[in-house]
């Protein structure tokens, strides 16, 4: 055996690799999480679904090119990747990303926090690892330098743990903010419905000029979109007095809790949170909450 050779090792190193394997292992769950997400439905929403798909094939790729390579730049740039994903849940929850508005659902949440796991995990990662040291327990040069660098890096844990603390406070807000039952404006059609003009098409619309939709898996007696389908789509409800006028048969059938929720030509009625005005229909032949939604179109 030669002897002239040092062998070299990092102190810290076994901590570096569990927190490795541990923040590749959160980001693939994330990136798993997104892809049913995207499968089940999201994939069909403009924009938002191709946002979807790039997060899984990110996520994958970096979680496999933290555990080949154990490089720190691996393991920095997929905290970042983590923490600007927590962004985009939080942006879409508070403000709409892209016209589409998230809401409270539990793989939200979970997601949420994986994310939040994942960054504090691969921020401490890529700092953690201490100097190269010979066999002798002499320290190279370069390797002095590299522990200066690192010194100063690891002042950044206090800051890891702040933003961590900070991206849980603002997901509690948005968690919060996105629980609260919507408003009767947005879950009632108001005293009157009318017909209006969407791409040369005719379709129903309640007072505020929101588009109506109808969804297939529901029948002319009740209604399958309940739960977090209903903060997505929020039935209308009203007297089907509202329609006189408009070509069409009108009518209610009764929602869980009593609600009277309105029918036309025996299709019940929503709106889409993803429609901010008049004119739109972003929630046409989308697959959303188990099935196809349609904009209501005018009979006859």
């Amino acid at each position: 055996m030669a002897t002239g050779r040092h062998r070299r090792y990092r102190p810290g190193r076994r901590i570096q690799l569990r927190l490795q394997a541990a923040g590749a292992l959160l980001l693939a769950v994330s990136g798993a999480v997104h892809l049913v997400l995207y499968l089940t439905g999201y994939r069909s929403i403009p924009v938002i679904g191709w946002l979807f798909l790039v997060q899984v094939v990110v996520a994958f790729v970096l979680a496999v090119a933290v555990l080949v390579t154990h490089s720190g730049l691996a393991a920095a740039a997929s905290a970042g990747f983590a923490l600007s994903t927590l962004a985009a849940y939080l942006l879409a929850v508070l403000t709409g990303l892209f016209g589409f508005r998230e809401i409270r659902t539990r793989a939200g949440i979970a997601a949420g926090l994986i994310e939040v796991a994942a960054f504090g995990v691969l921020a401490l990662a890529a700092i953690v690892a201490g100097p190269v040291v010979q066999a002798d327990g002499s320290v190279s040069r370069t390797a002095r330098l590299v522990e200066q660098v690192r010194v100063a890096l690891s002042r950044a844990i206090g800051v890891v743990g702040a933003v961590s603390v900070a991206a849980l406070a603002l997901l509690a807000v948005a968690e919060v903010s996105a629980s609260r039952p919507p408003s009767p404006a947005a879950t009632t059609a108001g005293t009157t419905l009318k017909v209006t003009k969407i791409r040369g098409v005719d379709v129903l619309a309640n007072a505020r000029g929101l588009t109506l939709y109808w969804f297939t898996p529901d029948s002319p007696a009740a209604s399958r979109c309940t739960g977090s389908c209903a903060a997505y789509w929020p039935p209308v409800t009203g007297d089907p007095q509202a329609g006189q006028g408009i070509p069409g048969r009108f009518g209610t059938i009764s929602r869980p809790g009593g609600a009277q929720q309105m029918t036309y030509d025996g299709h019940p009625l929503y709106t889409y949170i993803g429609d901010n005005g008049p004119g739109q229909a972003n929630g046409n032949k989308l697959d959303l909450n188990g099935g196809l939604w349609y904009e209501m179109r005018i009979s006859g």
